[in-house]
């Protein structure tokens, strides 16, 4: 009887069919000009179910509890339009969320004025308010310290005009470009950027994360040296005293370099203490006139 060949065995083949796989199926690509109709045929929908809700919540015969469902459906059906407004203020230091809930409330007075019999879209209607309400964020809201109005919007300006001139010039401009640009002086420009420090600040008492027990800014930051405001008396001084005799130098050298007494510099340089009370006070007075006579 002959052993059944292992797969370990060279020269054997395994003819045993694999088993069959079904393959996943692969939808088509959806045709541009079908997703274009798709996007029409949404846009259409919400206008539609648009104009149904604002008859509901327009309708003074209807319930209050009705009216306020259809109120909070319109906000629900046009959120993707505050989603779109709030992108446009992405990357400047907000949450996004929280400028989509900034937006929201534009929807929301949105929706208690609008007029149906304006003849205008409330998406037309809506997108001003909504980017108005995040812009009055960013100015009211968004800074760290109160600055005037006038800076905020001009650091608007500034923003917009940059990203605009960077794209046509290839590099960023300088303020005289901003400044022709926008249509105000370069000091003015100058101004509006210095601004823009204080739109968020950082706590002194910050650290570097990547290093635990790493210094604070306010480690680094100096303080004012009590010796400052001496320097410019000792510089004044300094010829002075080598215009002194050597007797009188040493003086004041031991009263107040060494913080000797008069009776031990007395002992010191071999005269009574009474004699160099004598000296000192002559030596002072001297110097004390001789910096007035400088000033």
């Amino acid at each position: 009887m002959a052993a059944a060949a292992g797969p370990e065995q060279p020269g054997v083949i395994d003819t045993t069919p694999l088993p069959e796989v079904p393959l996943p199926e692969v939808p088509d690509p959806v045709d541009s000009s079908d997703a274009a109709e798709l996007r029409r045929q949404g846009i259409e929908e919400t206008r539609r179910r648009s104009a149904e809700l604002f008859a509901e919540f327009l309708d003074e015969g209807a319930s209050a509890a009705s009216r306020e469902a259809a109120r909070d459906a319109l906000v629900r059906l046009h959120l993707p339009l505050v989603e779109h407004c709030a992108r446009r203020f992405r990357n400047r230091g907000e949450p996004f969320e929280d400028l989509v809930q900034v937006g929201t409330i534009g929807l929301i007075k949105s929706v208690d004025r609008f007029d149906t019999e304006r003849g205008v879209e409330f998406s037309t209607y809506a997108t001003p308010t909504i980017i108005g309400e995040i812009k009055r964020y960013f100015r009211d809201k968004g800074w760290a310290i109160r600055v005037p109005r006038r800076l905020q919007e001009l650091r608007m300006q500034i923003g917009t005009a940059t990203a605009e001139l960077t794209q046509s010039l290839g590099r960023s401009p300088t303020a005289s470009e901003l400044a022709g640009h926008i249509g105000c002086s370069v000091e003015e420009i100058v101004e509006g950027i210095e601004s823009s420090n204080a739109y968020s600040t950082l706590s002194l008492d910050a650290s570097d994360d990547s290093d635990d027990g790493a210094a604070s800014m306010l480690d680094a930051l100096g303080e004012v040296d009590a010796g400052l405001e001496h320097v410019e008396i000792r510089e004044s001084i300094k010829p002075l005293l080598d215009q002194l005799a050597p007797r009188e130098k040493k003086i004041l050298l031991l009263r107040f370099f060494k913080n000797m007494t008069q009776s031990q510099i007395a002992e010191e340089i071999g005269v009574s203490q009474m004699h160099v009370s004598r000296l000192l006070n002559r030596t002072l007075e001297q110097l004390r006139s001789s910096l007035q006579h400088l000033e």
